[in-house]
């Protein structure tokens, strides 16, 4: 997936240029709606400094009775309609497997009803649901299928996405970021909020590992510290509960959140303002590995003891397969091979890797970022990395 948006498959996949024209619109869309947000503090002046200025036919039988649903899931009229979520999501211990949607981008997410989605989610033993949120109008729809999903046990969080590039100067990204966190936290009380999406792999100058400050671009790391800033603040100025994802990057780029915690910047001075987070997320595809021992131009590194040493729980927000890697069953295989899913639970009490989210549940349609769907993009037909994904999850309880 591309660097902003949600599931563009970390590390290089998809196609940035259409990312980064939707999220200047979308980031656009956010700035224009800091002038009208209401809250304790002006987020211009908050913070400145540093800144510029079931059985298979239990299963059948629910898919069939979702299908009877309306195919809209963009029902439920939520803004301004908080609602907390369910104290039980909070274990953690019920949430480690989920998966990534799209229900803010069309294809198979709109021919398909969110109580088919939740009988799908169910059926694979997947508890979390990652979506993204962009604009007002994408953040009351989530909040509507949040609402339902909840009631039938999956837990949906949102992914929120802005552009730094579309921001003169880290205070204007800071008020567009803040307008978005609280339209989120406003439409829903959400139990997790992840701010940003592969803003690190944005920032990058070069084709560099991103394990050192002056692997990245001075300018867009402040830009895009204001957006993380701005998005913290606008949640926590509705909701003082909600626990904060720091947004997902991948590969090593982990340099780019050791300054966001540090009150650092690429060019070598201090004293910023510091970002605190409650979850580490992180990205891993297949390209990439085995992700206690990655290798770059800078060396071989242990991913995970990287972001533990933040000490953090860790959540992988996205992990797949390229759709170019082989064949549906060679996919399914890796999936749940080695130096995926079967390690990623082998090492999870060791790194304090609390949450995988597979990326995604639906292929996207043609033009999208790909196959990589455990459902074809029909929203019914299953792959083989459907069937692999769920006898894992089955076999693996966390």
């Amino acid at each position: 997936m591309t660097a902003m948006l949600a599931a563009c498959g970390g590390g290089g996949g998809g196609d940035s240029t259409a990312g980064a024209a939707k999220n200047a619109a979308t980031a656009s869309t956010a700035s224009t709606a800091a002038s009208d947000s209401v809250s304790t503090a002006s987020p211009a002046s908050a913070g400145q400094s540093g800144a510029a200025a079931a059985s298979q036919a239990t299963t059948t039988t629910a898919m069939s009775a979702a299908n009877t649903s309306p195919t809209s899931t963009a029902t439920a009229g939520n803004a301004g309609a908080a609602v907390s979520a369910p104290a039980s999501v909070n274990a953690a211990a019920s949430i480690f497997y989920g998966a990534n949607g799209h229900n803010n981008e069309g294809g198979a997410y709109d021919m398909s009803s969110s109580a088919l989605q939740l009988a799908q989610l169910n059926d694979l033993g997947a508890k979390l649901y990652r979506n993204e949120v962009y604009s007002q109008a994408s953040v009351t729809k989530l909040a509507g299928i949040a609402r339902s999903m909840a009631a039938g046990g999956v837990t949906v969080f949102p992914v929120l996405l802005a552009d730094p590039n579309a921001f003169i100067d880290e205070a204007g990204a800071y008020n567009a970021g803040y307008a978005l966190g609280q339209q989120t936290a406003t439409s829903y009380r959400y139990p997790y909020y992840e701010v940003s999406n592969e803003l690190g792999a944005a920032a990058l100058v070069g084709n560099v590992d991103g394990v050192f400050p002056q692997q990245f671009d001075n300018a867009l790391f402040q830009k895009a510290r204001g957006v993380i800033r701005g998005m913290i603040a606008g949640i926590k100025s509705v909701d003082t509960n909600g626990k904060i994802i720091i947004g997902g990057d991948t590969w090593l780029h982990y340099g780019f959140d050791q300054m966001l915690a540090d009150g650092t910047q690429p060019d070598g001075t201090t004293g910023h303002p510091k970002v605190t987070w409650d979850i580490t997320g992180w990205h891993w595809y297949s390209e990439q590995g085995d992700i206690t021992h990655a290798c770059g131009g800078t060396g071989c590194h242990d991913v995970l003891a990287a972001l533990q040493a933040f000490g953090k729980p860790i959540w992988l927000t996205e992990f797949g397969v390229r759709p170019s890697y082989g064949s549906d069953a060679q996919i399914a295989s890796y999936m749940v091979g080695n130096t995926m899913m079967a390690q990623f639970v082998a090492v999870a009490s060791k790194y304090g890797l609390q949450a995988i989210q597979v990326y995604e549940l639906y292929d996207d349609p043609v033009g999208g970022e790909g196959n990589y769907g455990l459902l074809k993009n029909d929203g019914a037909t299953q792959k083989p990395v459907y069937a692999a994904f769920k006898s894992f999850v089955a076999a693996h309880p966390m």
